[in-house]
């Protein structure tokens, strides 16, 4: 009987997320294969579903609305951040920067445009608001 992919799996497999006119965005089938345990947050909760029931040996490829994969683009995530909140050091628009919370933890943001005065940072996932395609070859499952 072929091992299948249960929700608490440790899964090793290759896997290819892609924009839908196939442009590759992070990609394992020309490096060493991922494992990932199921149910520790490892991976997006809806990709982990759709992994649920697959058998090793079988390509997938399965296309996720961006409610499915990384979520709407939320307007209240894109703030004005002055520069005087800012590390001092040369930033440029479209360069992704880093912030400390009051609480330690560190979260970047994509720096859309900046001026002397502030920055508009989107704090979103770069693929928040985009369609993605999920390519999964199971090559284990224990």
């Amino acid at each position: 009987m072929s091992q299948i992919v249960q929700a608490n799996s440790l899964v090793t497999l290759h896997y290819r997320i892609s924009l839908p006119n196939g442009q590759p965005l992070i990609s394992t089938f020309e490096a060493t294969p991922a494992t990932l345990q199921l149910g520790v947050g490892e991976m997006l909760p809806a990709m982990e579903q759709l992994l649920i029931g697959l058998t090793p040996g079988v390509r997938h490829v399965f296309e996720l609305e961006a409610e499915q994969g990384f979520g709407p683009h939320r307007a209240e995530l894109v703030e004005r951040v002055k520069r005087e909140h800012m590390p001092d050091e040369e930033i440029e628009a479209m360069s992704i920067m880093e912030f400390t919370a009051p609480d330690g933890s560190r979260y970047s943001g994509l720096v859309r445009e900046i001026d002397e005065q502030s920055a508009l940072v989107d704090f979103n996932h770069p693929l928040a608001g985009k369609s993605i395609r999920f390519e999964v070859d199971v090559i284990g499952v224990s």
